[in-house]
């Protein structure tokens, strides 16, 4: 008798948007779940009165009645000073009607089309909202996957109209959110502050070295930890139980680099080989973090210009 295959157990994430994905005159139930879980991993201060250490608080007042609960809080615009006229929040949720409120995709570019200057740095997953919505979800996905095409789109969602980019990851549908063509400083704004020298061919070719010698092919973002937290949870226990803090020791100063050139060959010389991918896989790769690297190439060419 064949055994019954185990059925997977829904998530249970917290959603941070629910809405309807619309492609054309097809549409399907949603919900957005955050891609980062940093919010309850990471370690937060609090603000304290240094003689008495106690608690800085902050209220909402108001200079004629003093302390405000939250529910008696209303949006306002000032049309003259010291003039607002109100609105209700059911009166700004009902500025667009409900259909309006989906995230209509408009069009469907080739990956890498959007310069990644625009992404707001916010991403979500988008997953089913009802069962109805598993079969069209799930036709678009692959749809998406087999034309290699990413859906540029906009929704009225966080209070604003929001231009988004959906694109699949895996099993899932992700969405970015975009910052408009006006929101994004244009690069041409700083350019003069760039001086343009003439550079020497044997220079750009070391440049280029120093690029080859330290790419990558087979890339392991999983390698880049965030050690901090670590280091900082040691030191909040060691204060909790009045122990000594003992500092690290200090990294060996590095040799001073008298110009450009020598900054680049000292930086081509000072990769060492990759190890081999097995030995990555392996758990044995010694991989410097792109934080330390970067931050001794970029010290090092500081002091030679």
């Amino acid at each position: 008798m064949a055994k019954r295959r185990a059925t997977r157990q829904p998530t249970t994430f917290r959603s941070s948007w629910k809405g309807q994905i619309r492609f054309g005159l097809v549409s399907f139930a949603v919900q957005a779940v955050n891609t980062s879980s940093k919010s309850g991993g990471d370690i937060h201060f609090n603000q304290l009165h240094e003689p008495c250490h106690s608690r800085i608080r902050y209220k909402k007042v108001c200079p004629i009645h003093g302390e405000v609960s939250q529910d008696e809080i209303v949006s306002g615009y000032e049309y003259e000073k010291g003039k607002y006229v109100i609105f209700e929040k059911d009166e700004l949720d009902e500025l667009r009607p409900e259909s309006e409120r989906a995230l209509s995709i408009d069009t469907f570019i080739s990956p890498g089309e959007i310069d990644p200057i625009f992404l707001d740095g916010r991403a979500y997953y988008l997953i089913p909202d009802t069962a109805e919505a598993q079969e069209p979800y799930v036709l678009f996905r692959e749809a998406m996957k087999r034309q290699k095409r990413w859906g540029v789109g906009h929704a009225v969602m966080f209070g604003r109209d929001q231009l988004s980019l959906v694109r699949p990851i895996d099993q899932l549908l992700c969405m970015s959110l975009l910052n408009y063509e006006a929101e994004v400083r244009k690069p041409q704004d700083l350019e003069d502050d760039v001086a343009d020298p003439k550079l020497a061919p044997r220079k750009i070719g070391l440049a280029e070295k120093l690029i080859e010698t330290w790419t990558e092919d087979d890339f392991d973002f999983s390698a880049y930890q965030d050690t901090y937290q670590d280091k900082l949870k040691e030191l909040i226990d060691a204060k909790v139980a009045g122990r000594e803090i003992v500092a690290p020791a200090a990294d060996a100063e590095e040799p001073q680099v008298i110009n450009l050139m020598e900054a680049l060959q000292a930086s081509v010389r000072q990769r060492k080989p990759r190890e081999s991918a097995s030995a990555s896989r392996s758990g044995t790769s010694t991989r410097r973090g792109p934080r330390a690297a970067g931050r001794k190439t970029r010290s090092r060419t500081k002091r030679a210009s």
